[in-house]
């Protein structure tokens, strides 16, 4: 009969505190407490965010233990986050991980943002059954754009990368100009509905191997966007569906033509989704037409584990529990934690 472990997890890399509790891979609670005072500011304040991780901490732990109706005390770990990410809003999150955790005498566990992107596909889902190994990840979020060959639970290697904006950075950066709020990504996939994808062309970087490059396209958007206002200030309120639909489709296809090189270098059928960019929809979409077109298995996260959260650091806890990968007291964070 298999153990009923139950994990604590903590998530506070950016500007979302977060907690869940975990029953094996069963997620009891999923505790997020986001921090609204960035949007005035267009993009996260790293000061202001690790001062609300410290008000913000421990109210959401204890409702993430209600929920679950779990006490403290039926705890066999605490998971937290390592890194990568804001260092200020990681020691908040690591601090309070190892001083719970040695209050209570329990094992802690260091656990990587970027790993647990991937590995939120292994949480318990009636729906559908976790990917098996190997398979070719996929991280899309605001600080990260990254190809990873994983062989294992822990065993990945990075084999294409960004090497200057991640495409939800890109995503913020051209909505900006267009006057939407912070983040602008789920703004734009909005308004894109509404718009034809081809009314402008921008150019697709290119980039040799696996590695990619959005900073290049970003600037021509501004440029192309600029010339325009010059010439008509309501450009942009005349064809902000468009603009949107436009650059939404370019910078989806930068990825895709990548993770189609990837997958026919590796002979990888499997494609794993991770980030908060997974939740958008013209991504979704074109990676289904995939599956039927190419064959390939496509794991696309629940919406709920797209944005960062606790849920996914506590499977990664859990699956280092099972096997005794045990964290330190004296570990510390890394605000540019690998793979």
């Amino acid at each position: 009969m298999k153990k009923t472990l139950y994990i604590l997890a903590i998530e506070s890399s950016c500007d979302d505190t977060a907690a869940a509790v975990l029953k094996n891979n069963e997620v009891l609670s999923n505790c997020i407490a986001n921090q609204k005072i960035h949007q005035s500011y267009g993009g996260v304040v790293p000061e202001l965010a690790s001062r609300a991780h410290q008000a913000n901490i421990i109210p959401v732990v204890q409702q993430a233990l209600s929920i679950a109706n779990i006490d403290k005390k039926q705890l066999s770990a605490i998971a937290y986050t390592r890194g990568p990410g804001l260092l200020g809003s990681l020691l908040v999150g690591s601090a309070f991980a190892k001083s719970l955790a040695l209050s209570l005498g329990i094992p802690i566990i260091e656990v990587n943002h970027m790993q647990a992107h991937l590995l939120c596909h292994f949480i318990q889902n009636k729906n559908k059954k976790p990917p098996s190994f190997p398979f070719l990840g996929v991280t899309l979020s605001g600080g990260h754009t990254q190809l990873v060959y994983v062989k294992s639970h822990f065993d990945m290697k990075e084999i294409g990368k960004t090497l200057d904006d991640a495409i939800g950075e890109a995503f913020d950066k051209c909505g900006k100009i267009m006057g939407l709020k912070y983040p602008s990504g789920p703004e734009i996939d909005r308004l894109a509905k509404k718009g034809n994808p081809d009314a402008f062309d921008f150019p697709i970087p290119k980039v040799e191997g696996l590695d990619l490059s959005y900073s290049g396209l970003k600037t021509a958007f501004i440029n192309t966007v600029t010339n325009k206002i010059n010439k008509n200030q309501n450009f942009i309120d005349e064809n902000i569906n468009d603009l949107c639909a436009s650059i939404q489709k370019t910078l989806v296809a930068v990825i895709m033509e990548k993770i189609i090189i990837a997958k026919e270098k590796f002979n990888l059928n499997r494609v794993v989704i991770g980030g908060g960019v997974a939740a958008n929809s013209e991504i979704r979409k074109i990676l289904n037409q995939k599956e039927v077109e190419y064959l390939w298995e496509v794991f696309l996260p629940p919406f709920q584990y797209t944005t960062d959260n606790a849920a996914m650091i506590g499977i990664v806890g859990y699956q280092k529990l099972l096997s005794q990968q045990l964290g330190t007291l004296n570990q510390t964070v890394s605000a540019k934690l690998t793979f």
